[in-house]
């Protein structure tokens, strides 16, 4: 057996909204080919329906749905304030600040592999936060800035995703959290969340208005369970 989050957006009081994660059991199907791993993500949509949460989108390259690849942070585009399109693994990884260098406007160019698979992103020393279209985001803020990426970008695009809103649960196959912070599907479901309380367009006003949901009001949404 396995287990892995799915990522519920829950909408509770007023007037913030939070994403709950569930760990759902399952059994793992082993192997690196994508028929596996779509075997493993209808496993946890299965076990998910099992607890009454259903439908799933899985968020990733491997998803077997079309709107689950597109919000891929690989397929995702995110609008400079330049104007240009870029990926949301180039925005994530060109804006890394750290001790000994970044942010590495270059990779911006770059394809989400190369962006990811940089050296610098390894040899430059601390991560102290990011820094993007002249907005800095400290580490403290936890998954602020992979978020406001994220849910700016759907936001742009509300009219064409609207089908997201359907989903009661998201999920990612290759998120471990043991391992990482940030997930494509708990971005997602913040976005679905922040959506169906009424408080997205204000909140998508500007990076500002967006820092105030981990700062302000909910000092303690700062850490690394930001919305479990």
């Amino acid at each position: 057996m396995a287990s892995r989050p799915v990522f519920l957006p829950i909408v509770k009081g007023d007037p913030f909204s939070i994403v709950k994660s569930m760990e759902v059991e399952f059994t793992w199907s082993p192997g690196l080919s994508i028929a596996q791993k779509q075997k493993n993500i209808q496993a946890i949509a299965d076990a998910a329906c099992q607890l009454h949460i259903s439908p799933i989108l899985e968020v990733s390259t491997k998803s077997p749905v079309d709107m689950g690849r597109a919000l891929s942070a690989f397929a995702l585009k995110h609008t400079l304030a330049s104007g240009e399109d870029i990926s949301i693994e180039a925005a994530f990884q060109s804006a890394k600040v750290f001790e000994s260098g970044g942010p590495f406007k270059d990779l911006q160019k770059a394809s989400p592999r190369e962006a990811r698979r940089d050296p610098r992103l390894s040899s430059s020393g601390k991560l102290k936060g990011f820094e993007l279209d002249g907005h800095f985001w400290p580490t403290h803020l936890g998954t602020a800035f992979y978020d406001w990426i994220y849910c700016s970008s759907l936001f742009r695009m509300s009219n064409a995703i609207s089908p997201i809103g359907t989903y009661e649960g998201f999920t990612d196959i290759e998120f471990n959290p043991k391992k990482s912070l940030n997930c494509q599907a708990r971005s997602c479901a913040l976005y679905v969340a922040l959506s169906r309380s009424g408080r997205l367009a204000d909140l998508m006003a500007n990076p500002s208005s967006f820092q105030s949901l981990y700062t302000v009001s909910h000092s303690h949404l700062k850490t690394g369970d930001l919305f479990d």
